[in-house]
């Protein structure tokens, strides 16, 4: 599919040029053979969408900036959102931006797919508009951390069942003010490295605390407070979004009110949800089985 990559990408570097885009987005997964390095109007501003913290093909090397999505079976719009979303927090996309978008399956290892977005305007990506502060008070590297184990936990579940569960982060005082603790908080006593959520050791312990009821209350460096935390604060009925259950209730709530994110997986579902400022702003549809 060499020659379909191929005239695919010489579109979206047509497109890209003519509507004066951001960036292009590129799923490296499925497009192994492109030849990305022998196009120089494009390795300026390309950014690699790759899964985990595989290797870069060499020659993607040289070109432009990566953004990591989860190891997990995206859908098409599902790879664009994770990477729309963290481009945000990253600082690499901000409202008006015009992003061209080349996504595809990686089993079939080719592309066949051309998304153009409007960052701020695209509402079957961004639920919400207001896009200017989704990082504010988080490090980018600990927001993109827990999209991408919320995601993993979504494909996976825990020993073979769903789980749903809540991380806040940020404003870590004013939400421990806002809530109270159900269990024991199983992170006391460790150090903050041995209870970072960017410790790749930590991960699995993270899944396995995330069957507990309750949410993660983490700073904005990553460090963990705490588990089986109950959200106190709630919005009034008339304001909370319709439709959603007890946990995007509650994450609602608390973003209303502090400074901090949340992300939401939804145990009946299996999707993501990220609030900020008491609004969802972006909902990603649980990975492919």
């Amino acid at each position: 599919m060499n020659s379909l990559n191929r005239v695919l990408l010489d579109h979206a570097c047509r497109i890209a040029s003519e509507i004066e885009a951001k960036a292009l987005l590129l799923y490296a997964d499925a497009a192994e053979d492109l030849p990305i390095a022998e196009e120089p109007k494009v390795c300026f501003n390309v950014i690699l969408v790759t899964k985990g913290n595989e290797e870069i093909p060499a020659k993607f090397k040289d070109c432009g900036t990566r953004i990591q999505v989860p190891n997990v079976n995206l859908t098409r719009v599902g790879q664009i959102k994770i990477a729309i979303t963290k481009g945000i927090a990253m600082g690499l996309f901000h409202q008006g931006d015009k992003l061209v978008c080349l996504s595809g399956i990686p089993k079939f290892g080719y592309i066949d797919s051309i998304f153009v977005i409007d960052v701020g305007k695209e509402f079957e990506i961004l639920v919400s508009g207001n896009i200017g502060d989704i990082s504010e008070g988080v490090y980018p590297e600990v927001f993109g951390a827990v999209l991408n184990l919320a995601i993993e936990l979504a494909a996976q579940g825990r020993e073979g069942r769903k789980v749903g569960t809540i991380f806040v982060l940020g404003d870590h005082e004013k939400v421990m003010q806002l809530s109270r603790q159900m269990i024991i908080n199983p992170f006391m006593g460790y150090t903050d490295e041995q209870r970072n959520i960017l410790s790749p050791e930590l991960k699995e312990t993270i899944k396995e605390f995330s069957a507990i009821d309750g949410s993660f209350i983490v700073k904005d460096n990553g460090t963990i407070v705490t588990a089986g935390r109950h959200l106190n604060a709630a919005l009034e009925g008339k304001d909370f979004p319709q439709g959603l259950g007890s946990r995007h209730i509650a994450a609602a709530g608390i973003t209303g009110i502090t400074k901090a994110i949340a992300i939401v997986l939804s145990e009946s579902t299996g999707n993501v949800s990220v609030f900020k400022n008491g609004k969802i702003f972006v909902s990603i549809e649980k990975p492919i089985e």
